[in-house]
């Protein structure tokens, strides 16, 4: 038996099972429409305004400030993994202190600045 028959057999049932589940919910999905089910759904309140509006800048600013800073800690997993299998962990160490200081840096430069402050 070849060795590749494993990998055909794994990506035919993922396909199956993709198409399966589009067809399933097609197929099993209920079919009420109305004017209640049309309107968008806030927390239980009707809407008011329009969805469309305009939105404070500060809100994309600390948006963004938390993904950098939280990608950034995805880092840190690798590197502790790694830490423990490598001979020289003073490099490492030394490694590892650098980059956080240079989030650091990068942390209360945003601070300083005021991007942090919601009520500015």
């Amino acid at each position: 038996m070849p060795t590749w028959i494993a990998v055909v057999l794994l990506v035919v049932l993922a396909l199956l099972f993709t198409v399966g589940s589009f067809v399933g919910t097609m197929a099993f999905k209920p079919r009420r429409h109305g004017e209640v089910k049309g309107q968008p759904y806030e927390s239980g309140v009707k809407p008011t305004g329009d969805a469309r509006g305009r939105q404070v800048v500060r809100f994309y600013l600390v948006a963004m400030l938390f993904l950098v800073f939280d990608l950034e800690l995805a880092f840190l997993y690798p590197w502790a993994l790694y830490f423990n299998a490598v001979s020289d962990r003073l490099f490492l160490f030394v490694e590892i202190v650098v980059f956080l200081g240079i989030l650091l840096v990068g942390y209360f430069y945003a601070w300083r600045k005021g991007a942090l402050d919601w009520n500015k």
